[in-house]
Formats: structure tokens, sequence, C-alpha cells
């Protein structure tokens, strides 16, 4: 239990108050029952969390059910915010955490997906509430659902909204519900561990490995600030010398706080070669106009002489050399939270050698210390600077007990897209919710930078970027990360959310401090599962269905989603959105193909969220619909995505092509025209459709 002495200042800032848990309400039974326009929340319980999908067995046909859409003359048309709908001949089947030791898991995947049947023996986790059985590999695979028949009494046939002002839309829908199945990352010699994997226990912080602290100062580790290699410069009568820069943290670092100038001149003490070019701007705005008087008494006198210790416990805390997850590189690393933690402060004090520079050996790399976060008088980075001491109070008011893996993956071996004849999967389609939110139990997309993290410690403020702070264990990652080649993706496991938000980018406001209740694995990971997916960015909008493109995107997307030992019938679904699209410049509904063709090839369904457009969602689930009703396969999906390259965009004279991607597809497929058809030159005859021509 956490102490909440420190817990009674202010609810606004930094949450000089307790770390409070979210305000969804607490949830009793294990069961989800779905209802028309209801959605599943999260719940604030340690008991297994259902989530917002529901189960559907392999031979269940997709139900007809009914929306509603307002079409009332005197409103604005009132869109359904999500088109997943129960199927009356759904089981409502029950999650259970699954513990599997680690020598039944050939395949280190973080968690899979199966489902448990409720005659299981279940045995009550004593600690976290999580509910697991003891279960085989080979009883994993026969599991199947079981469940209430009294959801088919619930949802017996056509679900209607009546209503005078509005008219029904008929649509299929297959809907999902995901088994998290926790297992053990595999100890394989690709695979860094820094804690006693032998003295790993539940509800207990992870004692580093080695125990003594053992310095690496080489091209395949992370320079440490603690290394005795890492010297500075002294000035002397004699003409000069160096001295630790350790010594010199140490001595600069454990001074008093009084204000934000102290801080500065604190970092600019070892970082002399900045001192006219770094700008603590934001922090001294932060401290002296955002906070009240109590919260930057609470920030100088309790949270930052607090992160000081965390940051110069760097020799005791982060004993074995860190390796660089380089490029080419098929590689995890596993670290504890409280390691990560220790991180990061070094990072927000800047100490990290070498990181300061572009033309570094780390040139290919993201930054890691925080100086840019510091600087100028956006909002933005006041409200990035409060989301971060918010997980810094947190660590440092309790010392966090789990782990987090990093694996960089990379793919010698693509798909042969044109010649595959795997189906589309399922697919949820919202316009409602967010993938963090919503994602729940599923791989989560980041849609990355090919530097992870992108804009983080900077300007920046979308999606990846408000990844990284409400996660910010995720930060720690561009520590060690070089940058993502074409055929490369990272995944992580195990970071936990310190921090609710609301807006995006300008909008982006830091709301409260959030208590994660996601369950943890045998090796105390959250089963929280992102993996960081960078896409292209186009200049010019035509650019991005050139073939070569496209197949880059597929690539990509598809590195992310395969596990190359797992069976595909316990991968989780993909959570995933817009990928690639507002700045990059991509085309949300050829994204949305392209992520949909990638999944099914690695076999796992899809979860899409579209962000608040309606019309983009019921334009992909239109096309899902029709393309599965269809039997299009991935490979003839791909064969009609070069065409549309060939016979529209190729020769196109305006900026957008005059018709839509949706209706070339829609268009080829009705017509029955084979896909070797090579007189592109004849097509005509569609009338324009401007849906995804924004």
């Amino acid at each position: 239990m956490e102490n909440t002495e420190d817990d009674q200042a202010s609810q606004n800032f930094m949450d000089c108050g307790t770390a409070s848990a979210p305000d969804e309400s607490v949830l009793v039974a294990t069961e989800t029952h779905c209802s028309s326009g209801q959605k599943s929340k999260r719940p604030n319980s340690p008991e297994p969390h259902p989530v917002k999908t529901t189960c559907v067995a392999a031979h269940t046909p997709n139900p007809k059910l009914t929306l509603c859409i307002s079409n009332s003359p005197k409103k604005a048309v009132s869109i359904p915010n999500d088109v997943e709908m129960l199927s009356p001949n759904s089981p409502i089947c029950k999650p259970q955490f699954i513990n599997n030791s680690a020598d039944k898991d050939p395949d280190g995947n973080a968690f899979a997906m199966v489902p448990v049947m409720e005659s299981t023996q279940i045995v009550k986790d004593s600690d976290s509430g999580v509910q697991a059985v003891a279960m085989g590999a080979d009883d994993a695979e026969k599991a199947e659902c079981s469940g209430s028949s009294a959801t088919n009494q619930d949802f017996a046939g056509r679900q209607t909204v009546e209503s005078s002002t509005m008219h029904s839309v008929s649509i299929n829908v297959d809907v999902l519900y995901w088994y998290v199945l926790l297992l053990s990352p595999t100890v394989v010699s690709n695979h860094t561990i820094t804690i006693r994997k032998d003295l790993l226990r539940e509800g207990e912080v992870p004692l580093p490995y080695p125990s003594k602290f053992k310095d690496a100062w080489d091209d395949v580790s992370v320079k440490m600030p603690c290394s005795e290699k890492n010297l500075f410069p002294m000035e002397s009568e004699d003409g000069g010398g160096v001295q630790s820069r350790w010594e010199l943290i140490h001595t600069a670092l454990d001074g008093e706080f009084k204000s934000s100038l102290d801080v500065r001149d604190a970092i600019l003490r070892y970082n002399t070669a900045h001192a006219k070019r770094w700008d603590f701007t934001a922090l001294n705005l932060l401290c002296t106009e955002y906070l009240e008087h109590c919260e930057a008494q609470h920030l100088f006198e309790v949270i930052l002489p607090a992160m000081v210790k965390l940051a110069l416990s760097a020799p005791r805390l982060c004993t074995m050399p860190i390796p660089l997850l380089k490029s080419g590189m098929n590689h995890s690393l596993t670290m504890s939270q409280e390691q990560i933690a220790c991180l990061l402060a070094n990072a927000f004090f800047c100490t990290f050698p070498r990181r300061n520079s572009r033309k570094s050996e780390y040139a290919n790399y993201p930054e890691i210390n925080f100086y840019r976060l510091f600087e100028g008088s956006s909002p933005k980075k006041i409200e990035k600077l409060k989301t971060l001491l918010c997980y810094f109070r947190k660590v440092t008011h309790t010392r966090p007990r789990g782990l987090v893996t990093f694996t960089r993956q990379s793919m010698s071996n693509p798909p042969n897209w044109e010649s595959s004849q795997t189906q589309l999967t399922r697919l949820h389609v919202t316009c409602e919710g967010t993938i963090e939110d919503d994602g729940y139990g599923m791989l989560q997309v980041d849609f990355a930078n090919r530097l992870v993290g992108g804009g983080v410690t900077g300007l920046g403020l979308v999606q990846e970027e408000i990844r990284f702070l409400i996660n910010p264990e995720l930060i720690v990652s561009r520590l060690f990360t070089e940058a993502l080649e074409y055929n490369e993706c990272l995944i992580i496991t195990g970071t936990e959310q310190y921090s609710k938000y609301s807006g995006y980018a300008e909008s982006y406001k830091w709301k409260d401090s959030y208590k994660d209740e996601t369950p943890r694995d045998n090796w105390q990971r959250r089963c929280t599962e992102i993996v960081a997916l960078d896409a292209l960015k186009f200049r010019h909008f035509l650019e991005q269905f050139h073939p070569e493109k496209m197949t880059r995107e597929l690539n990509k997307a598809y590195c992310g989603f395969f596990r190359l030992y797992s069976n595909n019938q316990h991968l989780s679904a993909v959570a995933t959105g817009n990928w690639g699209c507002g700045v990059f410049g991509g085309d949300t509904r050829l994204k949305a193909l392209i992520q949909l063709m990638a999944a099914a090839e690695a076999g796992r369904d899809v979860a899409y969220f579209t962000f608040g457009d309606a019309q983009l969602m019921r334009d992909i689930h239109e096309m899902h619909t029709f393309l599965t009703k269809r039997q299009v396969t991935v490979g003839r999906l791909y064969r009609l995505l070069n065409q549309y390259s060939s016979a529209v965009c190729k020769n196109c004279r305006t900026t957008r092509p005059d018709v839509s991607l949706y209706g070339f597809i829609h268009e080829r497929v009705s017509s029955h025209t084979t896909d070797d058809d090579s007189d592109f030159n004849k097509y005509s005859g569609m009338s324009p459709v401007t849906s995804d021509c924004h």
C-alpha cells in the first residue's frame, strides 16, 4: 500500500496529494455484458479486467445488427460512436490470467491471447488480486470459451432504436473478446537482464545484477555518467587537467534547491560548454507562474531532492552495462522500473555524457538529456513538465516494483504480398476512445518517429509524445535505441501509466495522477505491450501510392505485428489508428488497408480508432465488410493497390486523384475484373468518390 503522508497538499499540479486512482467505478463481476451504446471500461479493481470486445467462436456466423443514425432536421447528424455490437450467438467468457513457467515458453512472447475454460481451477493472487490458473501450454491451446446462455436471450435477433427522427443502418460486424495469457520472456543469449531473476518476487523491488557496478566505456554500451572514464576538463595554474565528472555531478546536485535558478546553476556546473545556449525559461515559468506556493515548496523541498538521491544511486542500481540496441540487432533488454526511474532522473538533470550534440557518436540516437524540455515559454512545455514531475513524485515516494522489457526486432524475410492467400481478419472500428484506454489487452501501436519518442523532450505533442509522457518509462528507450531502419520496430512490454491528460497537441493538458491497475505477468511486468512503428513522411499526397512505398509500409507494419515463434491463434489484436497520417502526410484510408493486410498476414485481428472521424469509421467498416464478403485475399488486395497506383495515380495531373481508392477497389472487385488486366488506360466509368480525398 502506498503511504499517504505527503498526499495532503494539493490536487492541482504534481498531485502534492495522493496518487489518485482512476475515476471508473469498480466492476465486481468478471463477465462483460455489452449492450447497445454501452462500453466496458477498465475497472478500478485488481480483479481480472474485462475488455471492450466480445468472444466469437470460429464457426459463429456474422450477425446482422442494426445501428441508428439521427437525421433530425433541427440538429446536426448524430453519428454512432462505435460500430461494434454484440453477437447474439457469442458466448460471454471470463478472462482469466494464466501463469506459465519460462521453460514452457519457447517463443519469448510477452503475452498471448487465449480463451480460458470456466471450469479451470482458480488461484487468487494474494497481493494484486489477479486471478491465475496453472495451465500447461498444451492445455492452453485446447482451452475453449464458455459462458452464459443468457446472452442469447439478451441479444435475441436484431437490435434497433425506435425514433421518428432516425433511420437504421444495417451492418455486419465481427465482435472480439481478448484473453491475456501471461508468459515469461525466454532467457537467451540475445536478452540482457539487469536484475537478479532468481530472486524476483511479487510485491518486492527487484535486486540489481551484478551486485557491484561494472563499468563499460565502449561503442556497444551506454556511456554512464558514473563511469570512471567520464572525465571533465578543469582549469589549473599548470595549464589544466581532468577530474571525475561524476564527482562534479555529485557536488553540484547535493546542494539545496530554493528556486529554478538553483536547478539551472547545478546542471550547468557540469555542462559548462552549453551555459550560453541552454535556456531554462519553461522551468522557471512553471515554478514562478504556474505553481501555487505550496506546490513549488513541495517541488524544491521534497521532489527534487528525492530525484537527486535517485539519480546519484546509479552506481548501486544500474550495475550492468546497458547494451545499445543498434541497427540490425534482434535483442531484448529487461530492466526494473526502479532502474529506469534512476536513468530518467539522470536524464532530467542532464548527466549523460556525449549526448548533447548531434556531432557525437550518438548522432543516430534520440536525445535523452532533458535540456530541451526546459527551454522556451510554450505552454506545451509547462504541461509536459507537470506530467513528468507527477511521475517523479510517484516513483520517489514509493519504489516501483516491476520490470519492463525493450525488444528491437528486425525482419529479414518479408511476406510475398502479391501471392498471399490470407483472408482479412476481424475488425472493430470506432470513432470514440483512444488506443491506450480502449486497446487494453491488445498490441498497442505507437505512431513513432524513427528516433523513438519523437519530440517528447522538445515541442512535439501528438500521439507518440503523449504516450511517452503518460508512460514515461518509454522515454528511457531513447537512451539506447538507435534510429529504426525500414525493416525494424521496437516492442516495449510492461510500462506503467502515471498520468491522466486531456486534449491533443496545442490543447494538451496534464489532468491528474493515474493509478495503473493493469495486472502484472509472472515477470512482474504490466500487461501493456506497445510497438513503435515509424511510417514514411510524404511531401506530396500521390507519393504514397508508389508500389515501393506501399510495400515498405506493409513490411514495416508486419514487422511490428508478427512474432517469429508464436502460434498465431494466441496473438492479441492490434489496437491502432491513423498511423503515419497528420503531419506525415499519409492517407487514412490507404493506411487502414495496409494495417489490415499486415495484421491479417501476422494472424492478428484489428481494433481501429479513428479519433473522432465518424466518416472514416464508416468507410473503413464498409470496405472491410465488402472485402470479407467477397473473400478478397491479402494478395489480391495488394494487386488492387498497385492497379490503383498505375491506373489512377501515375498520370494524375492534380495533387489528389479524382477517383477514390475505396471506390476504385469496390468497382474492380464488383466488376470481377481479373487482377492481371494490364489495359489500365481504358479504366473509366467510375464516379468520383470524395470521402477519402480529404
